[in-house]
């Protein structure tokens, strides 16, 4: 358990797989992730979630108010596991997130990004973390900008599985010996 002024990021439980569904996996919350998934889909890596959560440092916890308990979204850590990603990368952690639309602008993703990564370096030992998205996502360019994030230009691809306006894929890393919260 992570917690924050605001918010405790919590392991994932099955019961959590409705809420994800119908909260998360929507046009507007997935518009520049591919769209929404289908629901079979969405229960398979749910269950993968909630059964590997942990393992390495992997996992997506389920953002919730501290004071009610009520579920934002979700925050955590994967494999970079896109093909087209650069060799580098592919297999270490990256930091990713998704909020529900009520509760954007509000500066909680980014509490709830910056606690992660303090633990990923401190709890996890990663000594590098990446994060993707394209710059048509100007809310999460935004805020990996203010998390300090670094731009990677030379590592940004192209990936046709996106519209071209979701392209090119734009890379960032944190370094454990030089990222400061």
């Amino acid at each position: 358990m992570i917690e924050t002024e605001r918010l405790r990021l919590r392991p994932p439980r099955a019961d959590d797989g409705e809420w994800w569904l119908a909260t998360l996996n929507t046009p507007e919350v997935n518009r520049f992730l591919g769209g929404p998934r289908d629901p079979a889909t969405v229960a398979a890596q749910w269950a993968r979630n909630v059964a590997t959560f942990g393992e390495r440092g992997r996992g997506f916890r389920i953002a919730e108010l501290r004071g009610t308990g009520e579920p934002l979204g979700q925050i955590g850590f994967s494999d970079v596991a896109e093909p087209l990603a650069p060799a580098v990368m592919r297999g270490r952690p990256q930091i990713g997130w998704k909020f529900a639309p009520a509760h954007w602008g509000r500066g909680l993703a980014g509490e709830a990004a910056r606690a992660l990564l303090q633990w990923g370096f401190a709890e996890a030992d990663f000594e590098t973390v990446w994060a993707q998205t394209s710059d048509s996502n100007a809310a999460s360019t935004r805020l990996m900008a203010r998390l300090g994030l670094t731009p990677c230009p030379k590592l940004s691809y192209r990936d046709p599985a996106y519209p071209a306006a979701d392209n090119p894929t734009t890379v960032y890393r944190a370094d454990l010996a030089t990222w400061r919260p």
